[in-house]
């Protein structure tokens, strides 16, 4: 096995991992782990697509989600892709959030050249253009704590998902 870990800096963290076993092996195993009656941890297979959430008692806003994908190579060679990350609803209250400040920055542009080109008073949309880019560093170490919050389950996750693969 070669575990390769992408930088530590994103909000996202992927690996990738080289197995000698079949496909069909490695899921197998996910599932008899995964329906054993001391597992904790909830999950949802399909095809060769696997997510574990944490336990539904530990569970928090910024819980952890692990997506692990094992895609065939040849007939006894496997790659086993993984992904942690935030839910997909808070992922995608992020993505909104940025999406709509983005939006909101090149209209709020727009506004401050259009209202200084016919001088009349722009300070207002000047302020909220500079305001923006603050508001998105913010939000980007908002998503640094939560990831620093759900740290010790991502690696709870980590740790089950080496136990199975190593079964």
């Amino acid at each position: 096995m070669n575990e390769q870990k992408s930088s530590d800096i994103y909000l996202r963290p992927r690996f990738k991992m080289n197995y000698e076993e079949n496909q069909q092996k490695l899921i197998a195993k996910f599932a008899e782990n995964l329906k054993d009656a001391d597992c904790r941890y909830c999950s949802k297979i399909s095809d060769g697509h696997i997510i574990i959430d944490v336990p539904t008692e530990e569970n928090h806003f910024w819980s952890p989600q692990l997506n692990i994908e094992i895609e065939k190579i040849s007939e006894n060679k496997s790659i086993v892709k993984g992904l942690f990350g935030p839910k997909p609803q808070v992922w995608t209250l992020f993505m909104f959030i940025h999406f709509a400040m983005a939006v909101a920055f090149i209209g709020f542009s727009i506004a401050a050249y259009v209202q200084w080109s016919l001088k009349s008073d722009y300070k207002t949309a000047l302020i909220t253009t500079l305001a923006l880019p603050i508001l998105w560093i913010l939000m980007y170490f908002l998503g640094r704590i939560g990831k620093r919050t759900g740290h010790k389950q991502m690696n709870e996750l980590h740790d089950f998902m080496m136990e199975t693969l190593q079964s």
